[in-house]
């Protein structure tokens, strides 16, 4: 036997790509593999256990379709393309997440699933439940809120609100986070399942959550309706109104569902009750509806039935998981809250080491600054001691001043008396002199008149005496010898010598009168210098004065 013939045949297989809400997977199928067979494959590869609630999405000529787990993945009319693409989606919902999403990742799926059909508007939610499912959803992706970390923006690149709430208001994006980061604040200590699963219970009331809806007619005409199909039953709506169903048929009330073609009938428990008939537009419609009531309905009777080992297993280990994350949660709180209470005491102890630092370092500066203030001091103390040495000297100096000059005052005093009384004996001989003087130059005035009347007697004796003797000249020289004129030749000389003596007299009178002018002359020139003198005493003493009243 060769080589080749001892090889196994190898398989046809055919690749396939899965993509979930947050990931994309590739796997090779074989070509005989069913759709089960490639669902249970992603189901491990998730680590996936409640497999009910999702099925493999793909889409065909613009409708969605969901993969048929019983028949071959090549014989359903699946897109022709490598890989083959389908959506890893939840098929039908819980009417109540929290009793009935057991494990972590079934409802990490469902609320990636959620949020995002809220982002894209497939589920109405109101702005003030938008910003509150917001904060669960941050919660979950950055845990606790710390300001020091989750500084102002670090929300800008997630996608957290449907753009229809973000056109409704006009507010920035700036005043959108702030809101959110205000809930988000309050949502410390929550752990991210938790977070998550607050999501999902805020988001199961939501009137659209969970609903799938088909447009409907009542004839084969019109379609002017819509029906939805959830978790709890089958409702009819109006085309513009996906809120308030009209007609509600819950599971427990429906008998029998089936379809015709494009029409599909709903026949109620109550057997007296109208039968529901509507039509679609294709047979395709009619069987994913079909499939999906049949779906929702095996989840509603078996909520309501006793749960299966695996269940009631899968339920044990959720509780204990739950007890043991909250536990580990507690434990991590705990630690969390020693660490941050150790962090706490670090900074403080840091601060306090900071601020003792601090103090030392305020310390040092001042005992430099008293040690420089005391050296100043110590300068100042010695500078204030020579200031002082040097006041008392000035002191004695002054007071020696002092006395001096109450010596000089006195002295001052005594000699200004001195001098006013000189003044007063200047002034009384100033007196004297004018009288004197007045007393001479009414003398003079005399005595020049006296002088005039001599002089002009002299002249007059003169004028005489030309007068005689012109005419007897001649009868002298004639007569030579006579005796009379003997006797007048004596009586002019007697005339004669009386002139003389009178002159003589006048020449004395005049040299003793310009002497005494002379005199007087003098005497006040010595009079006026004495003056000045005087009032050059007086001026050195009234500053001497003035001096010593600045002293003092």
């Amino acid at each position: 036997m060769s080589i080749r013939g001892l090889k196994k045949k190898q398989p046809k297989t055919f690749k396939v790509k899965i993509i979930t809400v947050d990931a994309e997977m590739e796997f090779s199928c074989e070509v005989k593999w069913k759709g089960k067979d490639l669902f249970d494959l992603v189901c491990r590869a998730l680590g996936l256990r409640e497999t009910w609630f999702f099925g493999l999405q793909y889409s065909m000529k613009g409708m969605c379709t969901w993969l048929k787990m019983d028949k071959k993945v090549l014989d359903q009319e699946i897109p022709k393309e490598d890989p083959i693409s389908f959506h890893f989606l939840a098929k039908f919902y819980p009417e109540k997440v929290e009793e009935e999403l057991l494990q972590e990742i079934t409802q990490h799926l469902f609320f990636l699933q959620v949020k995002k059909q809220i982002l894209d508007e497939e589920i109405y939610c109101s702005p003030e439940a938008t910003v509150l499912l917001a904060s669960y959803a941050v919660q979950a992706k950055y845990g606790d809120y710390d300001p020091n970390f989750h500084e102002p923006g670090f929300l800008a690149h997630d996608e957290l609100l449907p753009k229809r709430v973000l056109r409704q208001y006009q507010l920035t994006a700036e005043m959108w986070e702030e809101k959110i980061t205000a809930w988000y604040a309050e949502h410390r200590g929550i752990a991210r399942d938790e977070a998550e699963m607050n999501y999902l219970k805020i988001a199961q009331d939501l009137e659209m959550y969970g609903v799938n809806y088909f447009p409907i007619a009542q004839n084969k005409n019109h379609t002017d309706l819509l029906l939805g199909v959830d978790a709890k039953g089958i409702h009819i709506y109006s085309i513009n109104n996906r809120f308030s169903p009209n007609k509600s048929f819950e599971w427990s009330s429906i008998r029998n569902i089936s379809y015709s073609e494009k029409e599909l009938t709903i026949k109620p428990l109550d057997k007296k009750a109208e039968v529901f008939k509507f039509f679609s537009s294709q047979l395709k419609v009619n069987k994913l509806i079909f499939q999906l009531c049949i779906g929702n309905h095996d989840l509603f009777m078996r909520r309501r039935k006793v749960d299966s080992i695996e269940i009631q297993q899968m339920k044990a280990q959720a509780r204990e998981e739950k007890a043991r994350k909250k536990m580990e949660n507690q434990r991590l709180a705990r630690e969390k809250q020693l660490r941050e209470e150790a962090e706490r005491a670090k900074e403080e102890l840091e601060r306090r080491l900071f601020q003792l630092e601090d103090e030392a370092r305020q310390a040092n500066e001042a005992l430099l600054r008293s040690q420089e203030a005391a050296e100043l001091l110590a300068e100042k103390a010695q500078i204030a001691e020579e200031e002082a040495k040097l006041l008392a000297q000035n002191a004695a100096e002054a007071e020696q001043e002092r006395q001096r000059l109450e010596i000089t005052a006195l002295k001052s005093k005594e000699e200004k008396r001195l001098m006013e009384q000189k003044m007063r004996e200047a002034e009384l001989i100033a007196v004297k002199l004018v009288k004197e003087s007045d007393r001479r130059a009414k003398e003079a005035e005399h005595l020049k008149q006296d002088l005039h009347e001599a002089r002009e007697a002299e002249r007059k004796a003169k004028q005489k005496l030309l007068d005689i003797t012109r005419p007897n000249y001649p009868h002298m020289a004639r007569y030579p010898q006579c005796s009379p004129s003997d006797s007048r030749d004596a009586n002019f000389d007697k005339g004669s010598v009386k002139l003389d003596l009178k002159d003589i007299d006048l020449k004395r009178l005049s040299f003793e009168i310009e002497r005494e002018r002379l005199d007087y002359l003098e005497k006040s020139r010595k009079f006026e210098d004495r003056l000045k003198e005087l009032k050059s005493e007086i001026h050195a003493l009234k500053l001497e004065e003035k001096q010593a009243g600045l002293y003092s």
